[in-house]
């Protein structure tokens, strides 16, 4: 059997801190020391705001359990040895249960706020607690033991949308199909649930949800914040993407406060990307998720508060004639509001759907717009297509082609070159399981909402035929529009494509408030700045959007110093 990364990479998962960095540590600590008798729980699954321990004598057992109740010791901290994973950087529930141990503990305790600093001021620390929590909850998503447990038809759509939620948020879970699983089947009968109540999560603090929605899983698994509505940020970014994230990053190091919203995932479009090789200081790639998951770790290392999934649905901004002192307020689902200082629109594009009439009805049941873990083990070994001739369908077919038995890559286009980067056309066309379909599109989805996709048909403009055969999974990656539907009542000035003008673009006429007309970044409403796909004229890739959200933070500060 091979060994876990817990075993495998031990010093760097469970660092033991050396006397001079416990001495720099107790500086930042919550309080003097603090005594536990054997067997105390000093901290509990699903707690929000547990705190980080520094184990100066004894020893804390860290215990995993799942849903259904089973617990797991994942170890025991011993003294120099910190408690904890990445949740404890923002204060979110703890995926695991402290206990002191047979003999007793005393510690030293930091809330989120004490270990930020504690990371912040001291570089050589921060790495390795930073190292840690990573690694840690790397090794919860692969080793399992924790998290919650979804009971459903494995591969039905609503389970599959779970699975996609918790699993682009970095969340550990199991699944247990209640037809085959022994488990599963078990659960139902002793919780009384029927087919009609899957799929179902139970969530490490024991409660039960029934077809939930994600805001729903979210909560229940400790994933959103809770915000205060009289609480006013210096900058409120919408969307979490590599521009959002840039954003959050640079002005919270900067010493900003910062609230980020987005209404699915950290990591936008590129979260979705199964590898990107042409970002910078990656020469053997990252995957978009991988990269994603580590701009947000180091958010919240610097304070930025992440809300996710938190749908923004309108922004009050009272247009051009706003003045410098007015709050901009953000209507959230769910009846709540936000209120900041400034905004930067980085809410990127949603996916295109292409005008198929029951094509909703097999979204999540055989037609998918992103390529995860997920869907490849969906997938396995059976012949799909995808459609679609930009980077991220490209790829998208990399990693697919190694699952499937066959992939047919459907494009309008004569060829690739004018839409994806060479080093991806060169790489399919070294894919022998890969057919290229050029001037082709897909016309009609045959299935039904039981069984999901079973057929596809596609048209070849060049040659006037349809041909349809059989096919359970279609990924679609066909450009996506801009996500500004919920700035429809602010005012902000957008082109002919529905993206957001910025600049010169936006209006040179002064503001009257204000003396002065929109920076480089700047909307037509003066504090509001768009940045990333949704800007009209912006360069759709990763580091492009990562550039903006960095640039972005030098006109916050002087927007902030007018107000």
């Amino acid at each position: 059997m091979p060994m876990s990364m817990a075993e495998t990479r031990r010093e760097q998962v469970f660092p033991v801190l050396t006397a001079a960095q416990i001495a720099i540590a107790r500086r930042f600590a919550l309080g003097p020391p603090q005594r536990f008798e054997p067997g105390a729980r000093m901290f509990s699954v699903g707690q929000r705001g547990a705190p980080t321990f520094l184990v100066l004598a004894g020893g804390i057992e860290a215990w995993g359990r799942d849903g259904v109740g089973h617990e797991t010791l994942i170890t025991t901290h011993h003294a120099g040895q910190i408690t904890g994973e990445v949740n404890q950087l923002a204060g979110r529930a703890a995926l695991a249960e402290g206990r002191a141990g047979p003999e007793g503990c005393e510690a030293l305790a930091f809330d989120a706020p004490h270990l930020r600093a504690l990371m912040v001021a001291t570089a050589e620390v921060g790495e390795i607690i930073m190292r840690a929590f990573i690694l840690r909850r790397t090794a919860m998503l692969s080793d399992g033991g924790v998290g919650s447990v979804l009971v459903g038809q494995r591969g039905g759509q609503a389970l599959v949308r779970i699975e996609q939620f918790l699993t682009r948020n970095g969340y550990p879970y199991t699944v247990l199909d209640a037809r085959e699983d022994d488990d599963g089947q078990m659960l139902m009968e002793r919780l009384g649930l029927h087919d009609e109540d899957l799929p179902i999560v139970l969530c490490p603090n024991g409660s039960v949800l029934r077809r939930p929605t994600e805001t729903e899983v979210a909560a229940c698994v400790g994933i959103t914040p809770d915000l205060d509505p009289d609480q006013v940020f210096d900058v409120a970014v919408v969307g979490a993407g590599p521009a959002g994230l840039a954003t959050a990053v640079y002005a919270a190091s900067e010493g900003l406060s910062v609230l980020v919203l987005d209404a699915h995932a950290f990591g936008g479009q590129a979260g979705a990307s199964s590898r990107i090789e042409n970002y910078l200081g990656f020469p053997t790639g990252i995957s978009g998720h991988a990269l994603s998951a580590r701009a947000f770790n180091q958010a919240q290392k610097f304070g930025a508060q992440v809300a996710i999934p938190v749908e923004v649905e309108a922004l009050e901004c009272g247009g051009r004639d706003r003045r410098p002192s007015d709050l901009f307020k953000l209507n959230l689902a769910g009846e709540r509001q936000a209120k900041a200082r400034s905004v930067v629109i980085a809410s990127g594009a949603r996916y295109r759907r292409p005008a198929i009439e029951n094509l909703t009805m097999f979204e999540g049941a055989g037609v998918s717009y992103w390529a995860s873990p997920v869907e490849a083990r969906l997938c396995e070994g059976e012949e799909v297509a995808l459609v679609g001739g930009g980077n991220s369908a490209g790829q998208a077919v990399v990693f697919l082609a190694s699952k499937v038995r066959r992939l047919h890559l459907v494009i309008r286009r004569e060829g690739l070159e004018a839409t994806m980067s060479r080093y991806l056309i060169d790489r399919i066309a070294a894919l022998p399981n890969v057919v290229l379909h050029p001037r082709s599109e897909v016309t009609a989805l045959f299935g039904d909402a039981e069984t999901g996709l079973q057929r596809a048909s596609f048209r070849n403009h060049a040659a006037g035929t349809i041909w349809t055969g059989p096919l359970k999974h279609l990924f679609l990656f066909i450009g996506a529009d801009p996500n500004t539907g919920w700035l429809r009542d602010c005012g902000v000035a957008v082109d002919n494509g529905g993206f957001v003008q910025t600049g010169s673009a936006a209006g040179e006429e002064p503001w009257p408030a204000f003396g002065r007309g929109p920076l480089a970044l700047e909307t037509s409403v003066p504090g509001v700045f768009a940045i990333g796909d949704v800007r009209a004229g912006s360069t759709k890739r990763v580091a492009a959007a990562v550039g903006e959200g960095a640039q972005v933070v030098a006109a916050l500060h002087g927007v902030l110093a007018e107000v």
